[in-house]
This record gives C-alpha cells, structure tokens and sequence, in this order.
C-alpha cells in the first residue's frame, strides 16, 4: 500500500470509529430516556449517510451496504417522524441499532487488522429489510417494498445516465439538465485527497438542509473514479429554484476543503459550449454572489470578451487536525532528550571556571531556556492527553447488553470520566476494563433482586468506575456491592487447581484473593458467554503489567469487591528532589515533598511495637529509614541527628523518610523501567522509574505510596 492510500485509510478509519463512538453514546442515551429525539433521528441519519459514502468509496462493500440500509430505514423514520413508530417498534429499533453498530464496528476492526470483509451480507440486510416494512404503514410496504433512502440513493441506482459523466476536460461543457435554472461549480483546494468523498460531504451538507438540488458528476459517491475529474475541473450542483440557489450560498461559505465556487445561468449553456478565444470561461458564464437578483439581458459581443471579476469565497477552516501517535512519541521523546541536555549543560563543572561576570549572563540566559523548555514540555504532553471518558462511556454499553442478557438490574456510575491521561494509557486500560465489569456483571452482582433485598441491599445493583491520576500514576478502580470474594474459597480453588505454590496456612487473605488473577484460576463453575474459561483476570494483569502498573484487589465477603489498576505516567518531567543514600541518589517529586528539617534524638519515640514515629503539626508519622529500606549502607550509621529527615506526603499516605542529605531540586525525565524488570517486583519496592542526571548517571525515582505501603502496611 503506497503511502498515499495508507494515509487515506487511516483518515477513513479515525472517522468511522469517531462516528461509531459517537452512534453508541447517541443510542444508550436515547434508550435510557426510552424515545429517539428529533435532533439524534437526524444525527443517525447522518453517520450513516458518511459511513456509507466513504465506505464505498474505500471500497468497502458490507460496510457500505449496510450502512445504506440503516440510512433507508431513517430516511423513512426522518421522513414520518418518530412518533409514528409503536413504543415496542422503538424498542427493537434500539436492539437493532445496537446490533447493527455491532456489526459495523466487527467489519471496520476487520479492517484494521487486515482481514477480509463479510461477502455475503444478504441475511442482516433482510433484518433491516423486514423491520422497514413492518413499520411502513401505507400500500407499498405492505407489498414488501422498501422505499430509498434519498435522491442519491435513487441517482446511483441508474449510473448509465447520460447526465452522469463528468464535464470534459475539453470544453467544461455544463451538465446536460433541462430543468436547471442555475448551477454552482465548485473548485476544491488542490492536494486534499479523495476529492469524490470530499465533494460528496459537501453535497450531503446541502442536502441535510433539505435543499433541492442534483449533484454531478451523479455517482460521485460510489465512483472512485471520479476523484481525478473532480480534482481537475470540479463538480456541479443544478437548482430549479433561483431563491434555493442562493440560500445555498450560505452553507458552501462553511465546508472546508472549498477552494472557490461561482454561480452559472442555465441561459448561458450554449455560449458555454461554443467555441470561444481565451477568457472563455469567464465570458460564457454569469457569477452572482449569494444576494443576486435575476440574471440580466446578455451583454454586447464586444464586451464579452472582458474577463468577469474572479468571486473567490473563502470558506472557514477546520481548526483540528489528526496527528500520527508516532508522532507525539517522537516529539516526546525529544523534549525529554532537550531536558536531559540542558540539564548537562548547566551543571556542568567548566562553569565555576568562569568569570564571576560572564557566570552570571550565563546563568540568566539558563533561567530563560529553562522557562521556554518547561513551556516546550507542557504542549508537548498535553497533546497526547485524551479523556477516559471514552473508554468508560464504552462500558455502559456492555451493561446495558448484560443486563438484558443475565436478567439483572444493574446500573453503572461513573467518576471522573473527565480525567485526561496518555493515550497509550487509554488504550492499554481497555481491554481490563472491560473484562472487570464483564466480571462484576457476571458473577460479582446477585443474581435476584430478591437476593439482594435479603442481604438488605438496594433491588439494584451498582457498579462503581472511576478515575484519576496522581503526579506519578494513574488509579482506574472498579467497584461493586456484590456478593464479595470469601479467602478461602480462592484457596479452595487454587489447590484444587493445583495452583498453589506455597503451603495454603502461609496464604494471607490479601494473597488469596489476589490468586484470582493467575492463568486458568475461576471460581465458575459453568462456562458462560461472558466468564468461567479462566482466561479473564490474568489478560487483565498481563495487560496492565505490560506498561509497568499493578493490579490490587480487596474484597469483602456480602459487601462486594474492588479491584484498582496503578499504572505509571509512561513518560514525565517532573520537578525533583535529589537525595543521597550513602553512595546512591534517588529523586523524590517535589509534589510529595511537605517539608524538610533536622531533628535530635529526642525528638524520635516509639510506638508499641518499637516503631519509630515523629511528631509534625499536631500529628504523628511513621519515620522510614531508606537506607533500612533498601540495604544501603548509610553514611551517618545510625546517628540520625546528623541526617536529614524529609516528610513526604502522596494521598492519603503520609510518613517520614530519613535520608543522608540533600543535593537540590533538579527537573527530570521520568523513564519507564524496561518491562523485563517487572519480575523482580521493583514497583512494591517503592520505585517508579529511573532519570539521567546532567553528569549522565541514572538516578532512580522515588513512588512513595509504594514505599508507605511496604514498610508500614504490609510490614
């Protein structure tokens, strides 16, 4: 595939997914509210009409059929209005629509991953066909005839007309059209690519105007072939109606990719087609401007041979574009490298060599280049941000098909839907998602109402996705106020499996549950359509331990089960604090940095359980020595006093760390550890990822939830 078609196919399926994602919002909200509106009717209408379009014109075919006759369906529903459906029409309209989004997105993922598209599509289209004319209320459709969709769909059922060519390259001769009062040319920018499906959304523009008009060339939106005529000279629309024609001005002002248009007196058709010297065009044609009046009486011959005045509209820009992921990891990755060198460079040594004078521009000039390279560094990151609002909103839907299914009355709530998070977060959290709620839905959540009511609970079961993210990671968490998870039956299992890989009395109850995320591990005990085959949670560990997160689990037998995805920032620059551990230096995020100071013997009690503790503010905090934590010699011993003591506070955790000293804030390039290392466990060990110093050393950065919760809550 050149590089041309390639680009085209990923404009193609960056706009279908859009269209999908945005029918699928559009129809779990129309179905809680239990009624199409208007404005949705026509929006549908809509997505189908482009589907339709840029799918044939890709060459698409199941696609492109089916969408067409989801687009009949609603160009009859548009045409009625929805109020003539019966409540039990609507009904199954939604389960229809839902199938049919189904099945289109099971042809688009086809492809993306390459695969051949559905030939025979003759059974789903006789679905659409049968709910048509159960609806159709009038005599045709009692005879089983399914009316089209709109003019286009009629004009591309007879091709062979001979109004269908495109102009000549010869003569821009007019479109043959008796009827025609006045046409529009319109020239698209040069360069834009799929000039059919550019010229065919301006068309369906005007036509979702109700405007009344024919298009040529006619088959622009099923003929590939056409793109290169379009390129070269352009495409018509011909009015019967001057007012209508002038209106129309008016929308063409709005679409992109228009480079210029003239409106054309049908009078003039002959004077076209006939020879002519050289400013032919402009001689044989009359352009008016969206408030013109009638045409006027032809002018002298001598002066029509003096060019008309070019009315050039320019028409308003689309102000967002599509970029390449690769892309942004590349400029990421640059603005990291820039960080890095700058870093170098002003703490390199050669500068205390300097004139006291000449130090000081320098380090004004450091000052400015740092201020620019943070300013460089926030737009770069924010253009990778997207919200996960996507991702959840993707959910309602497979709850909404379980409910149905299991016969469960299950709702979904949703918080901080708004989060903004790397992409390729986004697109790694997916799948686990999907699998947890599949999980809760299945086999989390009672399975009577009465069941619930029993254990004094809401009739309704919920299921609770959040989100947000903290300087270091993000925290996605799924929970429900279903039946919980008992320890020892995840032991039961476990050994019953033979997955155990300790003696069962050495298991604590955090352990146990976590069991449920080993390969073939379920505690179903039939195989259903959506668990029981054991491969659910352990795709959801590997998943999220592929870029570098953990998966934690709590649970309570009658009150329901938790289940919470951590997942590194894949790449940062963050502002750090540099500290040193005997011959080690680690990073701390100033963000988790409340204060530092000294402190005296004195000043360190014990707990009951000879912890060491001290008191800040009023409050008393766990003192964590690093050197301890990591086996690391320190190089005061233990004489904390000539130490220095750092508080440090990440949520809800907050603890004291004692360190050798400190080097100073320095702004670092958090880098991922390589996956491999993900064996040995080093996230629990309290380290998130490592930096390069300006020296080029490899610092390690601190996560300091980690460290809280293995020095203090699993101590």
């Amino acid at each position: 595939m050149d590089s041309t078609m390639e680009g085209m196919l990923e404009t193609y399926l960056f706009e279908t997914n859009d269209l999908l994602d945005k029918l699928d919002e559009m129809l779990m909200k129309d179905e809680q509210e239990g009624d199409f509106s208007t404005d949705d009717v026509n929006e549908i209408f809509r997505i189908m009409h482009t589907i339709k379009g840029s799918s044939a014109m890709m060459e698409f075919t199941s696609i492109s059929v089916i969408a067409h006759k989801i687009e009949d369906l609603f160009f009859v529903i548009r045409d009625k209005g929805i109020d003539f459906l019966k409540p039990q029409d609507k009904k199954d309209l939604f389960d229809l629509m839902f199938k049919s989004e189904d099945y289109l997105r099971g042809e688009v993922e086809k492809v993306e991953n390459g695969e051949e598209l559905l030939k025979d599509t003759s059974d789903f289209e006789k679905t659409i066909a049968d709910f048509l004319v159960r609806i159709q209320k009038d005599e045709e459709e009692e005879e089983g005839k399914v009316p089209a969709a709109s003019d286009n769909a009629k004009a591309s059922a007879s091709t062979d007309n001979k109004a269908a060519s495109a102009p000549s390259d010869a003569d821009h001769k007019l479109p043959e059209d008796p009827t025609a009062v006045k046409f529009i040319h319109v020239d698209l920018e040069e360069g834009v690519g799929m000039e059919n499906l550019r010229a065919f959304m301006i068309v369906t523009a005007l036509r979702d105007c109700d405007f009344d008009f024919r298009e040529y060339p006619r088959d622009l939106a099923t003929n590939a072939q056409t793109a290169q005529p379009i390129a070269d000279n352009g495409f018509y629309l011909a009015f019967d109606d001057s007012d209508q024609c002038n209106r129309a001005l008016a929308v063409l002002k709005t679409q992109a990719h228009i480079r210029s248009y003239e409106v054309i007196d049908s009078s003039k058709a002959e004077e076209k087609a006939a020879p002519a010297p050289a400013p032919e065009k402009a001689a044989a044609s009359q352009k008016t401007s969206a408030n013109a009046g009638p045409a006027k009486a032809p002018a002298p011959a001598a002066k029509a041979n003096k060019p008309a005045p070019q009315q050039s509209h320019a028409p308003i820009k689309q102000s967002l574009i599509s970029v390449n992921l690769q892309k942004l990891d590349a400029l990421q990755n640059l603005v990291g490298e820039i960080v890095i060198t700058e870093s170098m460079v002003t703490s390199s040594p050669v500068l205390k060599m300097l004139p006291q004078e000449a130090f000081d521009s320098f380090t004004k000039s450091a000052r400015q280049l740092r201020k620019l390279t943070n300013d460089l560094q926030d737009i770069s990151m924010s253009l990778r941000m997207v919200s996960v609002s996507g991702v959840f909103q993707k959910m309602n839907r497979i709850v909404r098909d379980m409910t149905k299914k299991l016969n469960k009355d299950v709702r979904l709530t949703l918080v901080g839907e708004d989060t903004e998070v790397d992409k390729s977060i986004v697109d790694s959290i997916q799948d686990p998602i999907m699998h947890i709620v599949r999980n809760s839905m299945d086999h989390g959540i009672e399975e009577t109402k009465e069941e619930r009511i029993a254990a004094g609970k809401d009739p309704q079961g919920e299921i609770v996705l959040s989100a947000e993210h903290t300087s270091n990671e993000v925290i996605i968490s799924c929970s429900d106020d279903g039946y919980g998870m008992d320890p020892q039956k995840m032991l039961d299992k476990a050994e019953e499996k033979g997955l155990l890989t300790k003696p069962r009395s050495e298991y604590t109850d955090s352990e146990a549950l976590h069991l449920i995320l080993l390969p073939g591990f379920s505690t179903n005990k039939e195989v259903t359509e959506y668990s029981g085959r054991g491969v659910g949670m352990d795709v959801v560990k590997r998943n999220v331990e592929s870029v570098g997160g953990t998966v934690k689990i709590h649970s309570e037998k009658g009150k329901g089960t938790t289940i919470t995805l951590k997942i590194p920032l894949t790449m940062a620059i963050v502002d750090g604090m540099k500290i040193t551990v005997g011959d080690s230096i680690f990073t701390i995020p100033i963000a988790d940095i409340q204060q530092s100071f000294k402190v005296t013997k004195d000043e360190i009690i014990l707990d009951e359980n000879g912890n060491e503790m001290i008191e800040r503010m009023g409050e008393f905090y766990p003192v964590i020595r690093l050197d301890r934590f990591y086996g690391i010699p320190s190089l005061y011993g233990d004489n904390i006093e000539d130490g220095i003591m750092v508080w440090v506070e990440n949520g809800d955790r907050s603890c004291v760390l004692y360190v050798d000293d400190l080097i100073g804030e320095q702004q670092v390039v958090v880098k991922p550890l390589p996956v491999y290392f993900n064996s040995f466990r080093l996230k629990e060990k309290g380290i998130s990822g490592c930096s390069i110093l300006g020296d080029g050393n490899i610092c390690i950065i601190l996560d300091i939830a980690n460290i809280y919760a293995a020095s203090i809550e699993n101590a």
